[in-house]
């Protein structure tokens, strides 16, 4: 039976043009997608925009722009380049939508009724100057471990120490320089320390949906103890207003997983599809390909978030590393990066990146090397020196020899052709059955394990093994010696069935 997949990447934040880390995700779950959908499976594919918080509001400030504004800029960018590298999106939205709107206050109103919402008040930094609160990215100070300066107000560049911003030393905001004060606010709590969530997230996290090292690690955060999340942010802040709470608005992290569910729907709805019956399908298989980087959310809050509103949870979250270069952490502020746009405004084939990633690419959390000599030698080497020479020494005969016609003699029944060459032949040919040349048996052979790595997504181990085959071939063909054949006169026949073979492997290995 046709399996039913709703597949997602994780959402790219809205207040820039794609980095290569994006391109990698994208690529891998477009790639799984493909795969998916050459084998009958039915998919929905889609992805939105990250558009709200305190960053796009404060850059869209700087800009003299409005967020608005500043995210259908970043929004129309972001579609050319899915278009440019071929991912094959069924729909690419926006968390600044109606549809997301609607179904974050939905969630949030069903979490309440279920007691799963507490209010509390807290005690945050505020900047005087600018007259918001800060988040913790916008407060900087002298770390309290090492006392390195200039540190941010969650985490140490420098000791690598996680604190609060209330922990820094000479703390001042770095919007306006300005020393903050501490003044109280009430703000609403997911409450993921209750003992229902908890005895959920046991199960959820460890029965098989999670890679192994994924698992493991959600366990130690499970065994350490959860607490409860601040969803609430204070005006001014662009985002989603919670409903019945007027100056209050959701932390971005509570509406961005339901983009996925608002894409979905504006999808379905737009070809005429009831959304709340196929996301309550219990035959629909809910699965999100994101970076290692943000798992607390997808393995914790959302699943807890989804199980607790009543809603479908998610069947598989398949979680990659990071992208380095050359053995080096991307950092843009240091140069160490590779731009996809630079890379398709040069016009670089965007096939040879795919395939790059892809030969790198495994089911496990490991960080991939980019690395520029690699790339050309794999792209020359794999690409052009073993794969498209197979369909280039057939195509050159055919098109000058026979006006680029294909041999009409069937592959399956070149008994008569190939005695005529005096056994030049890889294998023995009987006499007792219609033959299929034994370099098609070879290469067919491999279709259910290459089939069951792209399932799996191990795309390294289906892309060797479709390099070992591309060797296979271009052996063949060095066996065969079809330029010697095209020397002998009379061969016409055995020369035209022999290039359509070729041709032939080289349309399944395309496959």
């Amino acid at each position: 039976m046709p399996r039913k997949l709703f597949v997602t990447t994780a959402l790219p934040y809205a207040n820039g043009p794609f980095h290569i880390g994006h391109i990698m995700e994208y690529t891998q779950a477009d790639i799984w997608v493909r795969f998916q959908r050459l084998q009958g499976h039915k998919v929905n594919f889609v992805c939105a925009d990250d558009t709200h918080g305190a960053p796009i509001m404060l850059k869209a400030e700087a800009e003299g722009v409005t967020p608005e504004e500043l995210i259908a800029r970043v929004a129309e960018s972001h579609r050319k380049d899915l278009a440019r590298f071929g991912v094959s999106f069924d729909h690419f939205h926006s968390t600044h939508s109606p549809e997301n709107r609607e179904l974050a206050g939905e969630i949030f109103a069903a979490l309440k009724a279920e007691g799963f919402i507490a209010t509390k008040t807290i005690e945050q930094f505020f900047d005087p100057v600018k007259g918001m609160f800060l988040p913790d990215r916008y407060i900087k100070g002298e770390c309290p471990k090492c006392g390195a300066k200039d540190q941010y107000g969650d985490s140490c560049e420098s000791c690598g120490a996680v604190y609060t911003p209330t922990d820094l030393k000479n703390p001042f905001s770095a919007l306006t320089g300005a020393t903050p004060v501490m003044r109280k606010s009430e703000h609403f709590f997911f409450r993921l320390s209750d003992p229902r969530c908890v005895e959920f997230l046991k199960s959820w996290t460890q029965d098989g949906r999670l890679q192994p090292e994924v698992a493991n690690k959600v366990r130690e955060w499970l065994d350490g103890g959860l607490n409860d999340w601040d969803i609430t942010r204070d005006a001014p802040y662009f985002g989603i207003e919670i409903p019945g709470a007027k100056g209050k608005y959701f932390y971005v992290w509570l509406d961005a997983p339901i983009g996925y569910l608002a894409s979905l729907k504006a999808h379905l709805e737009k070809k005429g599809q009831d959304f709340a019956k196929y996301i309550a399908d219990p035959k629909v298989e809910q699965v999100h390909f994101i970076g290692k980087d943000i798992i607390y959310f997808h393995t914790l809050f959302w699943p807890a978030m989804l199980k607790f509103s009543g809603r479908k949870v998610p069947d598989f979250v398949y979680v990659h590393g990071f992208l380095t270069l050359t053995g080096e952490k991307l950092s843009k502020s240091r140069g160490i990066t590779v731009s996809p746009q630079k890379y398709a405004d040069l016009g670089l084939n965007p096939e040879w990146l795919r395939y790059y990633l892809a030969a790198k690419l495994n089911a496990r959390v490991e960080d991939l090397d980019f690395n520029p000599d690699d790339f050309l030698a794999r792209v020359n080497s794999d690409l052009v020196g073993k794969y498209v020479n197979i369909a280039s020494r057939a195509a050159g005969f055919i098109s000058k020899r026979f006006g680029g016609r294909l041999s009409d003699e069937p592959l399956s029944a070149g008994r008569e052709l190939k005695h005529k060459l005096r056994g030049n032949v890889a294998a023995p040919v009987p006499d007792d059955e219609e033959q299929v040349p034994a370099i098609l048996f070879e290469v067919r052979s491999f279709a259910d394990q290459i089939a069951a790595d792209y399932d799996a997504r191990e795309f390294g181990k289906a892309i060797r093994q479709v390099m070992f085959l591309a060797d296979r071939v271009n052996q063949y063909v060095d066996e065969q010696k079809p330029w010697e054949i095209a020397k002998e006169p009379g061969q016409e026949a055995a020369l035209q069935w022999f290039c359509t073979l070729y041709l032939e492997l080289f349309r399944i290995l395309t496959i």
